[in-house]
């Protein structure tokens, strides 16, 4: 099994980074988000954390191995994680993940359905069926995304967290809850008109 390979990108072909490594060059299927940023990188010393697997064709009896590439760990878990999702493979997971996967974490913890349609190849089923199946499952996955979102909040929202977190609530969800409270009603000013606008929204539409 395959975990991790390195050597020198030189090229990219149909989603896929073509990597010379000694005397071998591999091509490794990329996700759709990193063809741009690999394009950069043509010609320079690269390392992809793989995912290793045997690609059977629709018809006769062909089994192909192939090499899924992600610039660190935890995009591969995530993409793991969102293969593990009713009729979303490993192809359809490489084209439809086009934005950045924390981006794509944080839509499926928010419920964002417009935002999984926006993906290509993700319709209003599949979108339902992301959210049903992983939401409270990608709270690791959105780092960054949800650490940008907090420096624009006020004071009593980290009060507001803290509170829903005593009642319950995960750390993630608080912090979506009380994000999408604020941005409702960016006037409140106190952390209990927040927990209380949070759970006023919490069964309405996103």
């Amino acid at each position: 099994m395959i975990t991790r390979i390195r050597g020198e990108l030189a090229e990219i072909t149909d989603r896929h980074a073509l990597l010379h490594v000694d005397a071998l060059t591999y091509a490794v299927l990329v996700p759709a988000a990193d063809v741009p940023t690999l394009l950069g990188k043509i010609g320079q010393s690269i390392e992809f954390y793989t995912l290793h697997y045997f690609e059977g064709l629709s018809q006769g009896n062909t089994i192909t191995p192939q090499l899924i590439g992600f610039s660190n760990k935890r995009d591969r878990a995530f993409f793991e994680l969102f293969t593990t999702v009713k009729g979303i493979g490993n192809r359809k997971a490489l084209r439809a993940l086009i934005r950045p996967f924390m981006e794509t974490a944080a839509a499926i913890a928010n419920r964002d359905s417009d935002a999984l349609t926006s993906l290509p190849e993700i319709g209003t089923r599949s979108a339902e069926t992301i959210i049903a199946q992983l939401h409270g499952k990608v709270d690791q996955f959105i780092g960054d995304f949800t650490s940008t979102i907090e420096l624009s909040l006020p004071p009593c929202c980290q009060d507001a967290i803290a509170m829903l977190m005593q009642l319950g609530e995960s750390q993630g969800d608080a912090k979506r809850l009380v994000q999408r409270a604020y941005e409702s009603d960016p006037n409140i000013e106190s952390a209990d008109q927040l927990v209380q606008t949070s759970f006023q929204l919490r069964g309405s539409p996103q």
